[in-house]
């Protein structure tokens, strides 16, 4: 049921699936089994999203720990490796092939459901992440880095989410997808955003709010 309801809201939205349409088409008879196994649809939501961010935090701090074993991550594109490969795994894995666009959808319309079902708990190797480029990145304030680690997030979400769409339809044989330099190139604009020196006037704007 839970790879159906996935499906449904990576396609069509939260507010665009009903709990009968989980229901119809995962045929099940009882109607009130959504209630049942996940006690409302908010609960259901929180599941999916769990299940996703456990995966993708154990590929990610797996990444981690075999960087640190090897004296790393020694750049912060070693720390980008570590941040955008789990979040490809899970677009081109079987169980994660919605994961993305869900996501991404959950991100657009009820963000704080994000917060409350992984908050701190299931983004451990984000967190780890998030240290190493604070470390890598001195010559640029923490407030900027952490700023830009966001995007790099939400950027990630969207492309990997459009990945998804591309293999659902047949698509990941365009030369987009099936090129294989796309994941490094990918990789190379993320390194690029968090390493670009700031503007003097992101700096201004900065220090205004600092110093308000």
């Amino acid at each position: 049921m839970k790879a159906v309801a996935q499906r449904l809201f990576a396609l069509h939205g939260i507010h665009g699936v009903a709990i009968k349409d989980i229901v119809e088409a995962a045929e099940q008879r009882n109607k009130a089994s959504v209630q049942y196994h996940f006690g409302s649809t908010e609960g259901l939501i929180g599941e999916l999203l769990v299940d996703g961010a456990k995966q993708i935090d154990a590929f990610r701090q797996a990444m981690l720990n075999e960087m640190a074993a090897a004296g790393g991550p020694r750049n912060v594109r070693d720390v980008l490796q570590a941040f955008i490969r789990p979040v490809d795994q899970m677009a081109e894995s079987a169980e994660g092939s919605t994961y993305l666009r869900f996501l991404s959808n959950v991100q657009m319309t009820h963000r704080a459901l994000i917060k409350t079902h992984i908050g701190n708990r299931w983004n451990a190797g984000y967190r780890q992440c998030l240290e190493h480029f604070r470390a890598l990145l001195g010559h640029i304030p923490p407030a900027l880095v952490e700023q830009r680690m966001s995007l790099v997030a939400t950027y990630a979400t969207a492309i990997f989410a459009a990945k998804e769409a591309a293999r659902d339809e047949g698509r990941t044989s365009s030369r987009f997808w099936s090129v294989p330099y796309t994941l490094d190139n990918i990789i190379d604009t993320f390194q690029a955003m968090l390493e670009c020196t700031p503007s003097a006037s992101t700096l201004e704007l900065l220090d205004e709010r600092d110093s308000a």
